[in-house]
């Protein structure tokens, strides 16, 4: 709705050139960062995390950033990233793949989540802490694994599928995981809990159940439709659906992938092409925010302990998906590709870490988390990065 007086802006016009200037000098930051990495060959991500906490709150450089708008962008930047996942794959491949991925994907929570629980019980914390930091450790990010695939050119290779099942295996279980210790942590009841947790679940499996039954149908209707229909049906669906499944407190990233899975060839690949643009902006905003909110001082404290968790989380993780690439008999060199890949922790540990701001350990673990995903956000690409190397070592 446009404010009274005609102002498009509901800034002040005084507001205006700060703030398109904000914008575009972060925007040309990130370009000279990228830039960077493709000189090094390397994903950008770790860039922009850094910049990001050198600009954020107690940063080395007192940057003006307009962090409502950065962080809606950083939040679409995510679906973006999950939607160009979904497709790479139809509904069925998906299927085929889940019914595979039930032991790996227990392998893989309990790779996760038992040394965060342990470390959470060992710093003296009480238990439900304990079981948001286990939660912190469990779930790799699916928006930065995307995004390393997709910089590195691994979207088609072998053994990103087994990543992706076992992606989409974390993601269902946080349908559960996230009610359920929301409902812990203020002390609901477990009939409660229960209800809540089969409403969230039965959301996940309406929209995939639509996906299959009208994806096919609504992919024929865009099929003659011109570049800019395309790509504003599918920006639009995949905000819609984000919308509606965070409303029913299911993954806005289980939406915008399901919409991505729903499309049907020849329309999923020019919605690939043309999103791919807005994928790339949106994302960057996304990674720069998330380190922006870290406030550099809070993380010496903790910094011990995120690195043992890196450390124990980083190997079982990796282990968990060598083991799940392995059953899926995928070579050496992909199973090191599919367990580095998965080391990376992002945006749903610090929503996990988020729901016990109210605990009495909040902020120890709030802090910890925040150290922790950020190591595990610079390190995981980074090996990901040298997986053939380290491959190559292992096999000679």
């Amino acid at each position: 709705m446009i404010p009274p007086g005609g102002a498009v802006f509901a800034a002040s016009t005084s507001d205006v050139p700060l703030a398109f200037g904000g914008i575009g000098a972060v925007l040309l930051a990130l370009a000279v960062l990228t830039a960077i990495a493709d000189r090094l060959a390397l994903t950008a991500i770790p860039l922009f995390l850094v910049a990001g906490l050198a600009i954020g709150e107690g940063g080395i450089i007192d940057f003006p950033v307009d962090t409502e708008l950065v962080a809606t962008a950083g939040e679409i930047g995510v679906l973006l990233l999950l939607l160009t996942l979904g497709l790479e794959y139809s509904p069925e491949e998906l299927i085929r793949g889940m019914r595979t991925s039930a032991l790996p994907g227990v392998v893989d929570a309990l790779a996760g989540f038992v040394p965060g629980f342990v470390v959470g019980l060992a710093l003296g914390w009480q238990v439900e802490a304990a079981i948001l930091l286990g939660g912190v450790c469990w779930i790799s990010s699916s928006g930065i694994v995307s995004k390393v695939l997709a910089d590195l050119g691994r979207l088609g290779n072998r053994e990103t599928s087994t990543v992706l099942n076992l992606l989409v295996f974390e993601d269902l279980a946080m349908a559960a995981f996230l009610p359920a210790v929301a409902a812990m942590v203020v002390g609901g009841s477990i009939t409660s809990t229960l209800i809540t947790v089969a409403v969230a679940l039965f959301a996940v499996a309406v929209v995939f159940a639509a996906s299959l039954r009208w994806g096919q149908a609504f992919s024929h209707r865009l099929a003659p439709a011109s570049d800019e229909t395309l790509i504003l049906a599918v920006f639009g669906l995949t905000l819609l659906v984000g919308g509606l499944a965070h409303r029913v407190q299911v993954s806005a990233a289980i939406g915008a992938f399901l919409v991505g899975l729903a499309m049907a060839d020849p329309v999923r690949a020019r919605a690939a092409r043309l999103t791919a643009p807005l994928r790339d902006l949106f994302a960057a905003a996304f990674f720069l925010f998330f380190a922006y909110q870290i406030d550099p001082g809070d993380l010496p404290a903790v910094a011990g302990a995120a690195v043992v968790l890196l450390v124990v989380t980083g190997l079982s993780k990796a282990a968990a998906g060598w083991y799940a690439a392995k059953r899926d008999g995928v070579a050496i060199p992909g199973r090191v590709r599919a367990g580095t890949v998965l080391i990376a922790r992002g945006e749903f540990s610090i929503v996990i870490a988020a729901l016990g701001a109210s605990l009495a350990d909040g902020p120890e673990l709030g802090a910890l988390a925040a150290a922790y995903v950020l190591l595990t956000a610079v390190v995981g690409p980074l090996l990901t990065k040298q997986a053939d190397p380290i491959a190559r070592r292992l096999m000679a």
